[in-house]
This record gives structure tokens, sequence and C-alpha cells, in this order.
């Protein structure tokens, strides 16, 4: 049986069934380069070219960053090498300096206003000067006039400058009526209760001020004790006075007799702020040393609870007698405090000003309402027509 060969036609010959033969056509120009060389020296001259196109285009890259590197480090001008702090100091952000003419009117009147008010102003901080602390001691007890007095005193002594404290003294203890009055006068004040029996005594404040006494030795209030009874008028002028006593002051006090029907005065004459003599009109009590009103003279605290301070020569506690005659308590508390009229001043200069009164008013016939309130007001009550 006869076989058929079929050969495989010439174009199918040039094909290479290598790796990168596969590119290749059949057209002219290839057979060309196929006839002159084979397929595997046609791939590695492909791969040389290719080789040397990288190595080309990384050499000129080098090249070129190699002149530009050179370029950048060659010093084409002088440069100033020397670094110093101050030219890493921040920059100054002061406003710019304006000069003013001094000859300017305008700004040599508000220089000269200024500098004025700054001395002014220094001088006057250079002379406060602290006040002294007023210790005003009252003592009371019920009677019908008693809510009347009391706020009558607290209303004055509201509009006195403070420091100031107000000791009231009551026999016994403490009225609830009384307290409230105190706390509505807005002043500050101590209420303090003397506890020895007063009806054995004809002036019955006498235990109630030593009561006081005691309790300014005891806590050492520091400042100018003043007796204020309930029943008195004083002035604003007064108090202020009391601030310029040193050691012991005195005054002029007008009051009525016993009998209402004359005023007489009573206190020291003075020359200037010394005293160099007594006003009396009462010839039972010309025996006494010092001629003046138990409102009529303050005194420094210190006296009480410091006396070497001043020099005394004994510490007995100074306290009122209640076993001198009528009158005389005055006098014989004065001779505790002081030896003579050398250490008394009169207040105000000259003693030429009446700045108190002592009335002596009787109130031992007026009925004392309980808490202050009159259960029937009127005795007739007639309608409105």
């Amino acid at each position: 049986m006869a076989s058929i060969r079929r050969t495989l036609s010439p174009a199918f010959h040039g094909r290479s069934t290598q790796n990168g033969a596969a590119g290749f056509s059949s057209s002219p120009s290839n057979k060309l380069l196929y006839k002159h060389f084979p397929s595997s020296a046609s791939s590695t001259l492909l791969n040389l070219v290719f080789r040397r196109g990288l190595r080309r285009s990384f050499c000129r890259c080098l090249f070129f960053f190699l002149i530009g590197l050179l370029f950048g480090i060659t010093p084409f001008g002088q440069m100033d090498t020397d670094i110093r702090p101050k030219d890493f100091a921040s920059p100054d952000l002061r406003p710019p300096h304006v000069h003013l003419q001094s000859d300017d009117p305008i700004v040599s009147y508000v220089a000269l206003g200024v500098n004025t008010q700054l001395e002014q102003h220094n001088e006057v901080t250079d002379s406060i000067e602290p006040l002294k602390q007023l210790i005003v001691v009252t003592p009371t007890y019920n009677r019908g006039f008693q809510v009347y007095f009391l706020n009558r005193l607290g209303q004055v002594l509201r509009l006195v400058k403070p420091p100031l404290v107000w000791i009231v003294v009551e026999e016994k203890t403490v009225s609830l009526e009384t307290a409230q009055i105190l706390r509505k006068t807005g002043v500050m004040y101590r209420h303090v209760v003397s506890t020895l029996n007063s009806s054995d005594v004809k002036d019955r404040g006498v235990h109630q001020r030593n009561a006081a006494l005691e309790h300014i030795e005891r806590h050492k209030l520091d400042g100018i004790v003043f007796f204020a009874d309930d029943d008195n008028v004083y002035t604003l002028e007064l108090f202020e006075s009391l601030r310029t006593i040193s050691r012991f002051g005195t005054w002029p006090v007008a009051m009525l007799e016993q009998s209402k029907n004359k005023a007489i005065v009573e206190g020291p004459v003075c020359n200037a702020s010394r005293v160099i003599g007594w006003h009396t009109n009462e010839k039972s009590k010309r025996l006494r040393r010092f001629h003046v009103d138990m409102s009529g003279f303050a005194f420094n605290s210190t006296i009480l609870w410091d006396p070497k301070q001043w020099g005394r020569p004994f510490s007995n506690p100074i306290r009122q007698l209640d076993t001198v005659k009528e009158g005389f308590q005055e006098t014989t508390f004065i001779e505790q405090v002081v030896e003579d009229e050398r250490q008394m001043e009169g207040i105000p200069p000259g003693c030429s000003k009446v700045v108190n009164w002592h009335l002596h008013l009787d109130t031992g016939n007026v009925v004392y309402p309980k808490r202050w309130l009159l259960e029937k007001n009127l005795e007739v009550t007639l309608p409105i027509k």
C-alpha cells in the first residue's frame, strides 16, 4: 500500500522554537538577519543592546548629579561665618521712641499734674495713722425709758467712726429686750452681766462698771475707755476728741441741778490742754480731790492691764469703790489712774466747749411695761365718723 509523506514547507524552517525567536516574522529583513546570525546570537545581541542603554542612562544621571553637587559647594562670594548670640536674640518689639519737646506747655502741664498728684498721694499715705479704738461702757437696768435711752445712745455711736466697741452691762441676767436693741443698732457690742447685788449701793452702776473693767482687763482690750451712761446726751465731737487722749483726758460737763431750776458746769479749767483748776458749784463736794462727773473723763485701757508701761508703783486692780460716800466715786477712781493734774489732758483745747450733758432725768415713777409693750394703749377709743 503506497504511503504518502508530506514534507514541511520551506516557510516554517526559519521558525525557531527557542525563547526569544518568536518575535521575528518572516519579513525579508528578518530573513536576512536570520541568514547571517543564528537564533542564539540574535538574542544575546538584544540583551547587550538593552544593558548598554541602561548603563548609559545611569552614567549620564551620575554625571549631572556630580556637576550639580560641585556647583553647590563651590563658594562664589564672601560669607560671614562669625555667629554670635545676639544673632539669635528675640526682636525688639517696643514701640518707637517719640521725642517730646520739654518746652511744650501741654506736656509740661500734664507732667506737673502727675508729679503733684503722686506727691500728694505719698504725703497722705504717710500721714494716715490707724484710729484708736473707743471702748464705751454703759451700765443699764430695767426702767420705763430704758428702750428710749439705749436707742438714742446707739444711734449716736453708730455715727462714730470705727473702731468702736460698746460694752453694755446689765444686772444679774441678760434680758432679751436689751439684746434685741443692741443687735438693731449696728454697733459692735459686748453684752456683759454683773452678778453682784447692787440694791444696797446708792450708785447702782458701780458694780456694773467694775464688771466692764474686769472684762477689759481680762481680754486686754486696747483703746480709750469712756463711761457713757445711757441717760446722758453726747455730741459726735466728744467721741472724735477722745482719740487724741494719750493717758487721761477730761472735759467740762453741763448738768441740771436736782431741782431742775438751773444748769451748772462741772469739770476742769484749762490753759490750752493743761488742766489748771476745776469748776464746782456744790459745797458738799468741795472736799473732793478732782471735781469731775462720771461722764467727764476717759483714760487709756492699758493702764488697767499694763501698769509698768505707765510707771505705776502698784499693780492692784483699778476699780470703783462701793464703800465711799455718794458723789465721791469719780475722784476716788481717778486717784488710782493719775497722780495729779500734770498727767491729765484737757479736751477740747481750752476746755471751752460743752460736749455732753447730764440731765438727771427722774424716771422712777414711770411704769416699766413687760417687754416694753402696753396691753392697753388708750383708755378711751373713739370711732371714726
